[in-house]
């Protein structure tokens, strides 16, 4: 007993020991928590270069969704296409316990989607699957109600376009990214996916609704398979409608026929008849080789190997060169471009741009077909519109120049900020023709209107010109009689011209009321003169004094035939070939 209780002290001392030891590493690893935090909240309050609410607002900011897609806009600030933030609902599949049931409850919320395509997903186990994009805040609230921890949503933006179909070749649409694939939306896709800046064009919304509506009237009434129609400034280069027909739902393009989303204006290349005879008439005067006194026989066929050349209303008698354009004869213009020499017809059409595609700001450009290499028959056929595959955007350009005072403008659809306002811009481009013979042209397209094959595109008060053209399309390496290309392209007011205005039908059928006829001066003409008609008011262009009447009284020296130089009806409406 007295050895046990000899150890009882020193066992006693010993855990004492033991226990303060722990008790001040204790101690220490306090005393070092303290100093630490109080070190960090020295660096924080004392040390650090930042002040406090600099701190809390760095530590705020994170990095931001990308910005609205930017605004499309007409001419005057009316709205063609927008963007507007809505959600998009997702899933996380392996929260999805019963992907029927859950697709069953989002069918019932979203109509038009796919329940066995959102069952599909919803079973597929993946962490991230689309259910749909851009729903609406109501569509939103419903889904959130359903309580599905599996389900979420993203914002996103959806491209909206007011306008619908009207604008749908011009302003284009975009992937369901938002990213531009067609129309302006591609062509100023870095400015519109900025969202920086408001992209402004040139078209205004009140033509582009006229002429559409005129367009499918006609086309309606004339059963054609399709329609273009352009009205551009000739001075500036400015179009300020662009109409193609059949169009297409811009929110659904991929529902659409490739020949509705197809853009006839700018990408269809088409031989355009007698409306080429303009610029047949244009390089053989203005390289001197013809004026309104010469002369070309037009008694006889022109017979080249196994083609031949022949007017479809033919005079079979010599011809002056207002006579030659007045009758829209084949043969008369045929040998007009024969006598600018080798190589003349080419060049000039070389000049008037033809040969390439139309520098204009869309995506969807054509490219113009001609003869490769180019001999004697193919200056013959492409004077009078075969041969040579140009789209209308071409046509018009062309055109314009013939009217300006002779200088090829750069057609536009964005609005140039930079250029100065003004009336009647002077023409910047390169000269084509001399001034003189523009207004030679200009005085024969009177002619046309006055009282020939254009005649039904003339409008009280206003000084109109122009020129048919009806082109019987290539189907399988030969021309088919029945099915047509009838056009007409006018000038407005041709005192001082402004205003190209284009119509085109695609295989119109002939009516009673036009006698069985389908061509340009029945089909186009009249779609021009009400264009012209509502357009003229609208932009405030004043009714003028009958400079026709003066013209048939001037040129009618010119005219052989004695009821022509009377001032009577030039041809009969259906010979505008």
């Amino acid at each position: 007993m007295a050895g046990f209780s000899r150890d009882i002290p020193g066992e006693r001392f010993s855990q004492l020991t033991l226990a303060k030891i722990r008790l001040g590493f204790v101690a220490c690893l306090f005393i070092l928590g303290y100093l630490a935090i109080s070190l960090r909240l020295a660096d924080l309050t004392l040390l650090h270069d930042k002040p406090q609410d600099d701190m809390a607002t760095v530590e705020a900011v994170k990095p931001l969704a990308k910005p609205l897609r930017g605004t499309i806009t007409d001419r005057n600030g009316d709205l063609m296409a927008t963007s507007l933030a809505m959600a998009s609902v997702y899933a996380d599949a392996t929260l999805i316990d019963n992907p029927a049931a859950v697709a069953a409850e989002l069918g019932k919320i979203i109509p038009n989607a796919n329940v066995k395509d959102i069952e599909k997903k919803l079973a597929s186990g993946k962490k991230f699957v689309w259910i749909e994009r851009n729903i609406t805040p109501k569509q939103q609230y419903a889904i959130n109600t359903l309580g599905h921890p599996g389900l979420s949503f993203q914002q996103e933006d959806r491209r909206i376009y007011p306008h619908g179909a009207l604008t749908a070749h011009l302003v284009g649409y975009t992937d369901v990214d938002g990213h531009g694939i067609a129309g302006v939306e591609r062509t100023a896709e870095e400015t519109l996916a900025a969202g920086e800046d408001t992209v402004s064009l040139t078209i205004d919304l009140r033509l582009q609704h006229i002429m559409h509506r005129e367009l499918q009237k006609s086309m309606k009434y004339f059963r054609a398979k399709a329609a273009t129609g352009i009205v551009m400034d000739v001075n500036s280069g400015e179009i300020l409608s662009m109409v193609s027909l059949p169009d297409f739902d811009p929110y659904q393009p991929g529902k659409a026929v490739d020949d509705a989303r197809f853009n006839r204006a700018s990408l269809g290349v088409y031989e355009m008849g007698s409306t080429f005879k303009l610029f047949a008439l244009a390089g053989a005067l203005d390289s001197g080789k013809a004026g309104f006194s010469t002369t070309f026989d037009a008694s006889e066929a022109i017979s080249i190997g196994r083609f031949k050349i022949n007017d479809y209303h033919a005079k079979r008698r010599v011809m002056t060169v207002p006579e030659i354009f007045i009758h829209s004869s084949n043969i008369g213009t045929a040998k007009m471009a024969m006598a600018m020499g080798d190589g003349g017809l080419k060049q000039f059409y070389k000049n008037l741009g033809f040969f390439e595609p139309v520098p204009v700001d869309l995506p969807e450009r054509g490219s113009p077909l001609y003869p490769r290499p180019w001999r004697d028959i193919n200056t013959m056929t492409p004077s009078y519109g075969h041969g040579v595959a140009v789209t209308p955007l071409h046509l018009v350009r062309a055109t314009a120049a013939l009217v300006n005072g002779g200088v090829l403008v750069e057609p536009k659809i964005l609005k140039d900020r930079a250029r100065k306002s003004s009336l009647i811009p002077k023409p910047e481009g390169e000269r084509v023709i001399r001034p003189q013979t523009s207004l030679q042209v200009r005085k024969l397209m009177e002619l046309v209107v006055a009282g020939g094959t254009g005649k039904k595109a003339a409008v009280e008060g206003y000084n109109i010109g122009g020129k048919t053209g009806t082109a019987e399309k290539n189907k399988n390496g030969r021309y088919d009689k029945s099915a047509l290309l009838s056009s007409f392209i006018g000038v407005f007011p041709m005192e001082e011209p402004r205003y190209v205005v284009l119509a085109m039908l695609d295989e119109p059928k002939g009516t009673e009321d036009t006698q069985g006829y389908a061509t340009g001066g029945w089909t186009g003409a009249p779609v021009v003169a009400r264009v012209v008609e509502q357009m003229a008011p609208l932009y405030h262009i004043p009714p003028a004094p009958d400079t026709q009447a003066a013209i048939v009284k001037e040129m009618s020296v010119y005219l052989r035939d004695s009821h022509l130089a009377k001032g009577g009806d030039f041809a009969s409406v259906g010979t505008d070939r």
